[in-house]
């Protein structure tokens, strides 16, 4: 059970710090816009990058050349200069948020949710990296708990997260 608790507040201390990802989940919470789902997706995703990197860290290790984390963060840098451009374009001359109740499609929410998890090299650093490397010298049984730990705390997270914002 030690290795729960152990994945639980490791991960937990990793997923406080705000960034793209969390920012897009505060986004979506203020909108009201297809939370469960955004939320969902965040949990899933940190579900199977835990776990990938907990039993295939020292093949990533290797996979993971300087280049292929370049071009990892290109795609990001890309994704998130198309994302605060559009952004820009709906603030008004008064610089403030344009508060028009524009509902987004499903599918643009959806694609949006991957790209900040999947194109942010942050979330693999996190999960894959750090978890991976933290406990590539664990036992089976005591990885699989410290696994179930960290994605725990991904779930409560977000899932907190998104309530609280609906219900302000």
């Amino acid at each position: 059970m030690s290795y729960f608790i152990l994945g639980f507040f490791t991960g937990l201390s990793l997923i406080l710090a705000i960034g793209a990802q969390n920012i897009f989940v505060i986004e979506q919470g203020l909108k009201k816009q297809f939370v469960f789902i955004v939320c969902a997706i965040c949990t899933l995703s940190d579900f199977l990058l835990i776990f990938l990197g907990i039993f295939l860290f020292h093949y990533f290790e290797s996979f993971f050349s300087p280049l292929v984390e370049l071009i990892l963060n290109l795609l990001l840098f890309l994704f998130l200069i198309h994302f605060i451009w559009k952004k820009l374009k709906n603030i008004n001359i008064n610089f403030e948020i344009n508060r028009k109740n524009e509902t987004a499609s499903l599918s643009s929410v959806i694609f949006k949710t991957l790209g900040f998890t999947y194109l942010n090299p942050h979330v693999y650093s996190d999960t894959v990296f750090f978890l991976g490397n933290f406990s590539k010298n664990f036992l089976i049984n005591q990885k699989i708990l410290f696994g179930f730990g960290a994605t725990l705390s991904s779930i409560i997270f977000f899932f907190t997260f998104g309530k609280l914002l609906i219900f302000r």
